[in-house]
């Protein structure tokens, strides 16, 4: 995007990685955001103006309720955003406008009508994908509360018992609900907001977004996937680990160790300038090599069907991605998580997820949760 041009958003930045990226504040209602002439503006509520000129202080902060009282004034009953935006945009003398591709299509509409024209982009800030060292410590903040998350989802695995089967907590049956409390509690202390934790064991963990359900059993894979949000930041921490409480079959280990293999080569193969699908296809490849093939078998698919990374921060899932359509080339300063996995109905499935820094010449791992299957 050009500087001479103006770039406007409307959204609630509690949820818009756009929008929270611009202010650095959260707000749980929407509201205007504009940079023109290298300046930016927000447009708030009187609930939120003395909060805004704290927490944005790069923002020069406007009163909605000033305009709407003036448009009030000038006999307009109920003055609406494409009112507000107009005005505030005729004071500037501005008529065009980028959008990101999320606008509001009834807002885009009713400023076409106020002669205010507006065109999508297909990124508002491509700098996103580059993470600054502040980023980074952000993002390595949510890791550590995946971390806890994790390390909480194992000691109450740890303390089960084995009864056949079954696997038995505190006198009743461990099951996934059981556990990702247990997991978002540990991350909720921490400062952070799990969502939608993935606690799979056997079958369920063949789907990769199965979140799971009903009980956990002895000596069968459960896949925990943690990916929880930090309350004050804003960025994502991302973490797979899958485990055995009780003995692993030799098939389990075998694909354990096979995933090990080729999330090691995914690591040793990311540097800067290395194409993203090249990662994917090494990955690939590897399982191919070791016998593990991937395609629908009795309607399911099975083997390794999906990506093998994606970038992470303000969204659990941005640019770039490592998959087998993915374009670009890997460059310094991205953030990917690298978590290639084997999913086999009547085995299980075994994922394994870390997050890399890519660095100069190659890439940092940020996850520091070690890799143990039996537990």
């Amino acid at each position: 995007m050009k500087n001479s041009e103006t770039l406007l958003m409307l959204a609630e930045s509690e949820h818009d990685a756009n929008m929270l990226y611009a202010t650095g504040m959260f707000v749980p209602d929407p509201f205007i955001y504009f940079r023109n002439r290298g300046r930016s503006y927000i447009v708030m509520s009187d609930l939120e103006t003395d909060r805004a000129k704290k927490q944005a202080p790069h923002c020069q902060v406007l009163s909605l309720s000033r305009y709407q009282k003036q448009l009030r004034d000038e006999g307009l009953k109920r003055p609406g955003f494409a009112d507000v935006i107009s005005r505030i945009f005729r004071e500037r003398r501005i008529l065009n406008a980028r959008v990101p591709q999320n606008f509001p299509f009834g807002l885009a509409a009713d400023l076409q009508r106020r002669k205010i024209r507006v065109k999508p982009m297909p990124e508002v800030f491509p700098q996103r994908e580059f993470k600054l060292p502040t980023e980074v410590a952000k993002i390595s903040d949510a890791l550590r509360m995946s971390e806890v998350g994790m390390e909480s989802g194992i000691r109450v695995l740890r303390a089960s018992k084995i009864r056949g089967r079954n696997l038995i907590y505190q006198g009743t049956p461990l099951t996934s609900e059981r556990l990702r409390a247990a997991i978002d509690k540990a991350i909720i202390d921490k400062g952070g907001l799990a969502s939608h934790t993935i606690v799979a064991g056997g079958e369920q963990g063949c789907d990769p977004h199965d979140c799971g359900h009903g009980p956990l059993h002895a000596n069968e894979p459960i896949i925990l996937d943690i990916f929880p949000r930090s309350q004050s930041t804003g960025y994502f921490g991302d973490l797979t680990r899958t485990v055995v409480r009780g003995r692993a079959s030799e098939s389990v280990r075998k694909l354990y160790a096979t995933v090990q293999g080729a999330q090691k080569r995914a690591f040793q193969s990311m540097r800067p300038g290395v194409p993203t699908m090249e990662i994917h296809k090494t990955v690939q490849e590897f399982f191919q090599s070791e016998g593990y093939e991937t395609g629908k078998k009795n309607g399911r698919m099975q083997g390794f069907f999906h990506g093998t990374g994606h970038g992470l921060g303000l969204e659990i899932h941005e640019q770039p991605r490592m998959g087998p359509n993915s374009a670009g080339k890997l460059k310094a300063g991205q953030v990917i998580t690298v978590e290639p996995g084997l999913y086999y109905p009547g085995v299980g499935g075994v994922r394994l997820e870390d997050v890399a820094l890519l660095t100069a010449t190659g890439n940092r791992n940020l996850t520091r949760c070690p890799q143990v299957l039996e537990i």
